[in-house]
This record gives C-alpha cells, sequence and structure tokens, in this order.
C-alpha cells in the first residue's frame, strides 16, 4: 500500500487508541501508594488476570491450534523481560533525572523499533519514514521542552531513560513478530504480562518502598493500571501489530505523550501552553510524513490477525 487511502483502517485506529490508554499510566503511577517496582509488577500481573478468561476461552474455541514453539515460547518470554526492563529503568530513571527528561528519552523507542525492524525483519525504510519519524520526535520533544533540563548532574538518569526506550522497543518487536507467527493477542498478552511480572518481582521483594496498597482506593488505581493502560492500551496495541508494519507503529505511538499532556490538562489541570499545542500538531503531522511511507504488513506463513 501507498498513501492512506488502502490502510487498514480498524487497525490504526486500534493502535491510536492503545496509544491513548497507555498514556494514562503515568496519572494512575502518580496516585499509586506503592513503590515503583511494586506498581510495574501490578500494572502486568493484574492485567494477566483480567485477561485470562480471555485466553481461556479462546482455548477452549481453537482447541485443535497449534502448541507454541521452543521460538515462540522464547519470543514471549523476551517480550515480557523487556517490558518488565522498561518498566524498571523508565521508574528508576523517573527518580535519577527528571519525568521529563526520562520520558523525552523513552520516547527515542522509534527510533529503535524502526532499526530494529529494517534489520531484523527486513520492512524497507522510506525516506517518508525516517521524515516522519525525526517530525514527530520534535513534536515530543516540544510537548516536554519546557520542563527539559540537560545536564552532566543528570546524565545516569538520562541513560536510563534511553535504556528504558531500547527495552520497550525490544518488546514491540517481539510483539510484532509473535502476532506475525500467529499468535493471539490474548495468548501474547497473558503469557508476556506474567513473564514481565516475574522480572520485576526481584526488584519489588529487595525495594524499602512498600509492596502492599494500604487502602481500597490503592487497589483500584493498581487495578485500573492493569486494566485500562496495560490490558486494555497493550491489547489493542498487540492487536494492530498483526495488521500494521511495526517500524510505522512505533512512528504512530508518538502521539502517546500529546495523550498524554491532554488527559494531564483534563484531569490534573497541568496547562497546554502554545508551544506544547504546536509540538501536539508536529507530532500528528509527523505520524501523516510516515503514514505515506507505510506498506501493509507481509504476514509470515499461517499468520491468522486475532
Amino acid at each position: 500500500m501507498r498513501g492512506s487511502e488502502s490502510y487498514d483502517g480498524p487497525a490504526l485506529a486500534a493502535l491510536i487508541a492503545g496509544a491513548c490508554a497507555i498514556a494514562l499510566a503515568p496519572i494512575f503511577v502518580r496516585f499509586a501508594d506503592v513503590g515503583s517496582a511494586a506498581t510495574g509488577f501490578y500494572r502486568m500481573f493484574l492485567a494477566a488476570v483480567v485477561l485470562a478468561p480471555w485466553l481461556a476461552a479462546e482455548t477452549r474455541r481453537h482447541s485443535n491450534r497449534a502448541r507454541m514453539s521452543a521460538v515462540q515460547w522464547g519470543l514471549m518470554v523476551a517480550a515480557g523481560a523487556c517490558f518488565g526492563a522498561d518498566v524498571l529503568f523508565f521508574h528508576a530513571a523517573s527518580r535519577m533525572t527528571s519525568v521529563a527528561n526520562a520520558t523525552l528519552f523513552l520516547n527515542f523507542a522509534p527510533i529503535f523499533v524502526v532499526l530494529g525492524a529494517r534489520f531484523l525483519f527486513g520492512e524497507a525504510v522510506r525516506p517518508a519514514l525516517v521524515a516522519g519519524l525525526g517530525i514527530a520526535i520534535v513534536g515530543a520533544a516540544l510537548l516536554m521542552g519546557h520542563s527539559v533540563a540537560l545536564s552532566l548532574e543528570h546524565l545516569h538518569g538520562d541513560a536510563f531513560g534511553l535504556i528504558a526506550a531500547v527495552f520497550y522497543a525490544g518488546y514491540l518487536l517481539a510483539v510484532s513478530r509473535l502476532r506475525g507467527e500467529a499468535r493471539s493477542t490474548a495468548e501474547i498478552m497473558v503469557w508476556t504480562s506474567l513473564f514481565g511480572a516475574a522480572v520485576i518481582v526481584p526488584v519489588m521483594l529487595l525495594s524499602p518502598e512498600p509492596a502492599l496498597a494500604g487502602t481500597l482506593r490503592g487497589w483500584a488505581i493498581l487495578l485500573a493500571l492493569g486494566a485500562v493502560s496495560h490490558a486494555g492500551g497493550q491489547s489493542l496495541i498487540a492487536y494492530a501489530l498483526a495488521h500494521l508494519p511495526v517500524g510505522f507503529s512505533g512512528v504512530a505511538l508518538l502521539v502517546q505523550p500529546l495523550a498524554a499532556a491532554v488527559f494531564a490538562w483534563v484531569l490534573l489541570a497541568e496547562a497546554l501552553g502554545p508551544v506544547q499545542l504546536a509540538g501536539g500538531t508536529i507530532v500528528i503531522a509527523g505520524v501523516l510524513v510516515a503514514r505515506r511511507a507505510a506498506t501493509p504488513r507481509k504476514p509470515y506463513a499461517g499468520d491468522k490477525a486475532r
């Protein structure tokens, strides 16, 4: 496909909706009354609990479906481990540098997604995709630029934010490959969530921060984080990755900081100034430019979108 006229509309809508759902995560995290590692653990563990009935029903309906191969199990473990590491490094970066700095470097993830798609999956990297990626990153930087402060003092924290971006890119690439291997959204989300939660457990147990919410409100916030941002948002993204090229998907997910800014404005009364509005507009322009370069996924043998 060239241009937007034949693009898979439902998949693109799912991807954008997923980006908006994960944009709520920082707000849920802000109000959580457990430590950062525990927050990440509950995010993934509770998502797996919420999604388990879906996987059980799907397994009953498709009882004759091929079992996962050793390679596919390896991809599941890798995807979960990458997401767990992404959460740990991002939370550590948020403590060692400003949240704005950590978020800015996390938004470099599409660069690594595009590189991985090219060298691991052989996806074409057209000039329009590179241009759209550059434009969208500039827009994302403008969105949070008023809060970013680069200095040697924050070097380690900024580096951790960049490492988080690498791990999130690894997660997206692994999930994209699993979708191409005809593994369902329910399978991917339940297993990667459990593996990701397992990665965080040792850090949570060693952390001096609280691991248990002290109120029903605290548990409700953690459940919302798991159900809305992870089970909902990441499931929509996983669904979309069966239809859309992962390189373009990485660029399109840069609408997430725009959605986060809008949610912060509506829910937290954090004002949006002219620079932030301009940044959001530039992000959208970058995604539209990248969309012109996107082509339909070339599914692996047996690829079925579920």
